[in-house]
């Protein structure tokens, strides 16, 4: 049996993401009108949001721009002293960008590439989110009332990053921060099987991060940001509440091979994909998981979705758009893929 690995436990969690939107009022308008989420900063052309079980300033950031696609992706690290050891690590692979001082919501922060040009930052230092007095609730251990509008999410879940080169991403990951692999797909199951996808965490959820294969073969797009519900029902009412207002579903409500969690994908109108989960999937408290591989060529139909296909946008569209399929988001499919 292989030597195991000692893990490295600096990175604690995501904590926000940056979309970018050619419509922010738009956008906000989709994430506070039926998301239920809330506006706490606003900061030249950006607006800061967070979900009503979040403790932080803030977990999402809606940015004004040309097109739609991700800004940045921002790591907590364990302790200060975590923080340290990352940036060291990060330097040594030569795509550190440096320290900032900090950011509303935020400390220190220090800003690095992926090897596709994704732009991340990890810090320690937070701003924590002190509600209004009449949001208080006498749940102690939850920051306040949930919100009696739209569907309201209760916390940021995951991001999921398009690379030309998912494994090079997933390697300086693994490497660098810590990160440890849950799920993978391959094309086949040969040895010169080609990674489509990975699957990696930094806690026991199956995920915090994943990263697909850009068909496109472009660096640095992003493909969605999804946020928890923790009740699978959510996702139906959330698909009926969005549908009626007009907003296209792409997929889902369904149940993923990958993750086992429950899903629905959404396209919010400045033109990104929004995941919304009903339940955690399943948790992983094994030290040495092996992770799971799955075979595209044989296994798709269970790997995508166990109650039957979704459509190929999916596997096809990310942000910022491209080539013919940059017109509009894919038709709801669900009654055909049902």
């Amino acid at each position: 049996m292989a030597a195991h690995q000692e893990a490295i436990f600096d990175v604690a969690q995501l904590a926000h993401v940056e979309i970018l939107s050619p419509d922010p009022a738009a956008t906000e308008e989709f994430f506070v009108d039926y998301l239920g989420m809330e506006v706490t900063a606003r900061e030249g052309q950006t607006a800061h949001l967070r979900a009503y079980e979040e403790s932080y300033h803030s977990s999402l950031l809606i940015t004004e721009a040309p097109e739609p696609g991700v800004g940045h992706v921002a790591w907590r690290a364990q302790s200060p002293a975590a923080l340290e050891r990352r940036v060291a690590a990060i330097e040594s692979t030569g795509l550190g960008r440096g320290w900032i001082d900090g950011a509303t919501g935020h400390g220190a922060a220090y800003q690095f590439n992926t090897p596709d040009d994704h732009l991340m930052e990890i810090f320690w230092d937070v701003e924590r989110w002190t509600p209004a007095p009449e949001e208080r609730t006498p749940l102690k251990n939850r920051p306040q009332r949930r919100p009696r509008h739209g569907v309201p999410v209760r916390r940021l879940d995951h991001v999921n990053l398009m690379a030309a080169d998912p494994v090079e991403c997933r390697e300086f990951m693994q490497e660098q921060l810590g990160f440890r692999v849950r799920e993978r797909i391959v094309s086949d199951g040969s040895p010169d099987a080609v990674e489509l996808g990975n699957w990696m965490s930094v806690s026991p959820s199956v995920h915090e991060l994943a990263i697909m294969r850009d068909p496109a073969e472009l660096r640095g797009r992003f493909h969605h940001v999804c946020y928890w519900y923790g009740v699978p029902q959510h996702c139906n009412d959330a698909a009926e509440v969005l549908r009626e207002a007009g907003y296209e579903i792409e997929a889902g409500p369904g149940k993923h091979g990958v993750s086992q969690a429950t899903f629905l994908y959404v396209w919010e109108p400045g033109g990104n994909r929004v995941e919304l989960f009903g339940d955690v999937g399943y948790l992983i408290h094994e030290p040495d998981w092996e992770p799971v591989t799955w075979e595209a060529d044989t296994e798709m139909t269970w790997l995508t979705s166990v109650y039957g296909p979704i459509p190929m946008s999916f596997f096809e569209i990310g942000t910022p758009p491209v080539g013919p399929a940059a017109a509009a988001p894919a038709a709801d499919t669900r009654a055909a893929a049902s």
